[in-house]
């Protein structure tokens, strides 16, 4: 006779990693991929524009394949606010943040977002923290602080608005990913990532274009093909993927598996950019990923 007292655990679906892996390949390479971009481009416009395109994109996908673009009423309110906080928030109070702490220290507290993701979905989700998810917990902060070697965060008063910003980023993405489990957009993958990616972007893409100059001739020929890869790769391929591994996964593993992203991007970022790669970052990376694995099981 089962036991009807004992908490059914959340299965983990096989797809759900290798969606989860994508997107964190696809997010991870693109922290050298925008910071090359950064500077032929502005902020805003650069993380708003392709957003855009990249949701005309997947809905021209999904129009080829067949889905209705149509919203019922009733999906209205979940869009606008996966939109909102898993987009438009994530996007604005990140690039924020880095005009107050280096990359290194915004990317960390950035990525404290499976802390608030496992918090909020105890009581929202009935996702009680088991003991090796908070273990793995411990093992990837503990290699993503490795990556900032003895620097340490040296927290002033001049720092604490970028602090503030990023911990308001990760803690909104932590909500959008909880309430993504709890009020489900049931919509086919396509059309659901193309309204959240394009009703998210668009007011960054058009507040970069009023405010920002653009100097379009400025940008290399790397520069336009990198471009490429950030509308077609981080706002189609990796948001599809993040979006169908949210739907098979619990939400507090997805959480923990995108703490690959950044130590991905320091990796990417050393190859790409030449940036130092010592036993701290290597480190980082062992860690990390031997975290994500023990979160999964």
């Amino acid at each position: 006779m089962l036991d009807s007292t004992r908490p059914v655990r959340p299965r983990i679906a096989p797809a759900g990693l290798m969606f989860l892996a994508i997107t964190s390949i696809g997010w991870g390479f693109n922290w050298p991929v925008t910071k090359f971009l950064l500077a032929e481009l502005p902020p805003l416009t650069l993380r708003g524009v392709p957003g855009v395109l990249g949701a005309v994109l997947l809905a021209a996908l999904a129009l080829v394949r067949g889905d209705s673009l149509r919203v019922p009423r009733a999906m209205w309110p979940r869009l606008l606010t996966a939109a909102v906080l898993n987009v438009t928030g994530w996007m604005v109070l990140m690039g924020l943040a880095l005009l107050w702490l280096p990359a290194s220290e915004a990317a960390l507290i950035a990525y404290t977002m499976p802390v608030w993701a496992s918090l909020i979905a105890w009581p929202v989700l009935g996702e009680r923290p088991t003991v090796l998810r908070t273990i793995a917990l411990v093992m990837a902060f503990a290699g993503l602080a490795s990556i900032m070697g003895g620097n340490g965060f040296a927290a002033s008063e001049a720092k604490l608005p970028g602090i503030v910003m990023a911990l308001a980023g990760a803690a909104g993405f932590a909500l959008g990913t909880v309430l993504l489990k709890k009020y489900p957009i049931r919509l086919p993958p396509l059309t659901a990532a193309a309204w959240q990616i394009g009703l998210g972007c668009l007011p960054v893409a058009i507040a970069g274009l009023l405010v920002e100059t653009t100097h379009l001739e400025q940008v290399t020929p790397a520069g336009w093909w990198l471009l490429v890869y950030s509308t077609v790769v981080q706002f189609c391929i990796a948001y599809v993927s993040w979006f169908a591994a949210l739907s098979r996964l619990p939400a507090s593993v997805a959480a923990i598996g995108t703490m690959a992203v950044p130590v991905i991007g320091v990796v990417a970022s050393a190859i790409a950019l030449h940036e130092p790669l010592g036993a701290g970052q290597i480190a980082a990376l062992i860690f990390t990923l031997a975290a994500v694995v023990l979160a999964t099981r």
